[in-house]
């Protein structure tokens, strides 16, 4: 059997982007799962895919669920849509939503159609990974609740002693003769004495 080979761009940036490998067979609810395990986003939140084309405009959708909106084109839903069904041309694109609140947005590109599958791999699969991933929840999922007790405990607000606000040293006149960070009590240089 064939295996489609999807390139999953990060729309925010394109150097981030994961490989998917999938038979034609399987329904673009295996897909969705595939994308956000790949990704390391949870499965909480509503989804849909577009199919598009070579400008990346948005075309027929496919939705996790049917959504209370009107629609000119009634959407298919992803359950009961095989991924194969949807290819119409040799690079078929598709736009992939994730979470309407945050509105992950992800760019989705047919790159290969391999003849044979792996019997290794179990589909879908990762077969390739690219780029840091963004946190789906910031810095507070990436690094866990620990993270703020450590916000709170230190005042970062307030600047060291010795430093201004952004952070540059603070101007002293103290003078520095000895090299050991102190003037040494009661020398002074004189004219006669000038650092050569």
């Amino acid at each position: 059997m064939a295996i489609l080979k999807f390139r999953v761009y990060f729309e925010e940036d394109d150097s981030v982007y994961r490989d998917i490998a999938i038979r034609p067979t399987q329904n673009f609810y295996d897909l969705h799962e595939a994308i956000l395990r790949a990704y390391d986003f949870d499965n909480k939140h509503k989804a849909t895919f577009y199919r598009s084309n070579d400008h990346w405009e948005r075309g027929r959708e496919i939705t996790l669920e049917v959504y209370e909106k009107s629609y000119k084109v009634p959407p298919l839903e992803m359950k009961n849509t095989s991924v194969g069904s949807e290819i119409r041309i040799p690079n078929q694109k598709f736009i992939y939503h994730y979470d309407f609140n945050k509105n992950w947005s992800f760019m989705v590109e047919l790159i290969n159609v391999a003849k044979d599958e792996n019997p290794k791999i179990t589909y879908p699969s990762t077969i390739r990974t690219e780029g840091i991933a963004p946190s789906q929840y910031g810095t507070k999922g990436l690094l866990g609740d620990k993270f703020v007790d450590v916000e709170e405990k230190y005042d970062l607000s307030k600047t060291a002693e010795g430093f201004t606000q952004e952070g540059e040293e603070e101007e002293k006149d103290d003078f520095d003769f000895g090299g050991n960070g102190t003037a040494d009590e009661g020398t002074v240089a004189g004219p006669e004495e000038e650092a050569i």
